[in-house]
């Protein structure tokens, strides 16, 4: 029996090509930090509306990057975390079920707060030919706003829908949602918001 070429066997997957992406930041998360109480309900509510926005971006053919902190261990592994994730009781666990990562989904480790230090974003994006980002997840005012500002450097327009984030405090996502909206020139509208609207227009 012929065995395969090496070539073949490392030939690396094509990246989908789309203008528009979707990254998801830390919401694989085990939730076991200082102010992980307070920032678990609005995480979870902030995971649901996640779902269904990524439903619909997927059907229009919008791929999806989750952007996971590697908790200082080099030897992570993402699936291994949402596995992890997937037996813990709770919120945790919940929004492990919400956004458990399909066979299409691209992943990466970030070693710190903003998706794009550190990590082959970038590369990624350049890859894909990504001019338009929806940036989802936790925390609002810390992770989530830092790759926006990144994006924003990079110049590519950014969507964060307001209520696909979440923070330990509502003083703190109503801040950093109000500077990302006026300083980053993202677009913040929710994601319901936006769904009724294309609704309304169908």
């Amino acid at each position: 029996m012929a065995s395969s070429s090496p070539t073949r066997l490392l030939k690396a997957p094509t990246l989908p090509r789309s203008e528009r992406v979707l990254i998801l930041v830390d919401f694989i998360n085990p939730l076991d930090f200082p102010g992980a109480e307070t920032l678990a309900e609005p995480a979870l509510a902030a995971a649901r509306a996640t779902a269904g926005l990524k439903a619909s971006l997927e059907q229009q053919g919008v791929p999806t990057i989750y952007a996971n902190d590697n908790y200082g261990v080099w030897q992570s592994d993402f699936h291994s975390l949402v596995s992890s994730c997937l037996g813990i009781e709770g919120p945790a666990g919940e929004i492990a079920r919400l956004l458990y990562p399909q066979a299409d989904d691209i992943t990466i480790l970030k070693p710190r707060h903003s998706a794009f230090f550190g990590s082959p974003l970038e590369l990624l994006l350049t890859e894909m030919q990504a001019r338009e980002l929806v940036i989802c997840g936790l925390a609002t005012d810390i992770c989530v706003q830092l790759t926006a500002m990144d994006a924003f450097l990079r110049e590519y327009s950014v969507w964060v829908p307001s209520d696909c984030t979440a923070a330990e405090s509502p003083q703190a996502w109503k801040a950093s949602i109000a500077y990302m909206a006026e300083i980053l020139r993202c677009d913040t509208r929710p994601a319901a918001g936006a769904r009724r609207q294309k609704k309304e227009k169908a």
